[in-house]
C-alpha cells in the first residue's frame, strides 16, 4: 500500500513549499560560488541560542543538546566513548575539540569524564564561542583557545577530535594535512558527510526553527580521506554517527592511532 496516495494534496504543498527547502542542495565548483549563494546567517544569534541550550544542559534541567537542538534523552555514541577511554592514560585526559561549540561533546561524555580524575578538555573555537564559553562555561577542566599556537603551548592533548567540522572549512584536507603535521597520538572524526566518489560541495540550508542560516558545506570522498593518514596513523575503527544519512551520503566516523 502506498501510504502518499492518502496524504492530502495540502499537506504535499506544505511539504514541497517548507520541508523540502531544507537540506543539501546543488553542487558548486568552488567555495567561492557556494558561499556567494548561500543567504549568510547572523552567529551572533545562533551563538546566543546555542549558549541558551547549553546553559540548560550545564544547569541539568535538560540532558542533552546538539546544533543548539534540545533533546529530552541524551545519545551516546559509544565509538566516541571508546575513543576517550582509549586515549587516557592512567587517570588522565587530555583533549582537544576542535569546533566544539561550548561544550556539546564534553557535556554528552561528562558523567564519564567525571571518573576520570585529571581532565583537560580544550575546546578550539571562532573568538566570539571562546569569549563566551571562558565567561559561562570555563572551569578547571573545561576550557577555550581560539588558536592552537595558545593552546598548544598552554596543553599537551594526545587526543584531537573533529566533530561536525570538517564540512564547513574551505580547505579541509589542508587542515587535516596540518594536523596530520602536529603529532597528536590519536585524531578523531565524528559527524562527517562522506560520499564514496568524488568530493560534492553543497549548500546547507538549516530550518529556521533551529536558526536562520545557510552555508557551504562538503560531502568528503571517503578514499581520499583515507589516503591522508596512510603514511602516519592506522584507523582503529570506523562508525556510523549520529546524524542522519540517505543514498547520496553517510555520516559516518574514524578513530585513527599514529603508527
Amino acid at each position: 500500500m502506498e501510504i502518499r496516495k492518502f496524504v492530502p494534496p495540502v499537506v504535499k504543498d506544505f511539504y514541497k513549499k517548507h520541508i523540502s527547502r531544507y537540506g543539501w542542495f546543488g553542487n558548486y565548483s568552488s567555495w567561492e560560488s557556494a558561499h556567494d549563494a548561500s543567504l549568510g546567517y547572523n552567529s551572533d544569534n545562533i551563538l546566543q541560542k546555542v549558549k541558551k541550550s547549553l546553559l540548560k544542559v550545564k544547569n541539568g534541567t535538560v540532558e542533552y543538546e546538539r546544533d543548539s537542538v534540545l533533546f529530552e534523552e541524551k545519545e551516546y555514541s559509544s565509538a566516541v566513548l571508546a575513543g576517550l577511554l582509549l586515549a587516557k592514560k592512567a587517570n588522565s585526559l587530555s583533549v582537544i575539540d576542535f569546533g566544539g561549540s561550548l561544550g556539546t561533546t564534553y557535556f554528552q561524555n561528562k558523567e564519564v569524564l567525571d571518573e576520570i580524575k585529571n581532565v583537560d578538555w580544550c575546546i578550539l573555537e571562532q573568538k566570539n564561542f571562546t569569549d563566551c564559553g571562558k565567561k559561562h562555561f570555563q572551569d578547571k577542566r573545561l576550557k577555550f583557545y581560539d588558536n592552537f599556537d595558545e593552546c598548544l603551548k598552554k596543553e599537551n592533548p594526545n587526543l584531537i577530535i573533529l566533530s561536525s567540522v570538517l564540512p564547513y572549512v574551505e580547505k579541509p584536507y589542508e587542515l587535516i594535512d596540518n594536523i596530520l603535521n602536529m603529532g597528536f597520538e590519536y585524531i578523531l572524526i565524528d559527524r562527517t558527510p562522506f560520499v564514496k566518489g568524488n568530493d560534492r560541495l553543497t549548500i546547507q540550508r538549516v530550518n529556521p526553527r533551529i536558526y536562520p542560516a545557510s552555508y557551504p558545506c562538503w560531502f568528503l570522498s571517503e578514499a581520499k580521506l583515507l589516503k591522508l593518514f596512510d603514511k602516519k596513523y592506522t584507523l582503529i575503527s570506523k562508525f556510523s554517527a549520529l546524524d542522519e544519512s540517505n543514498s547520496r551520503f553517510r555520516h559516518k566516523g574514524m578513530l585513527f592511532v599514529k603508527k
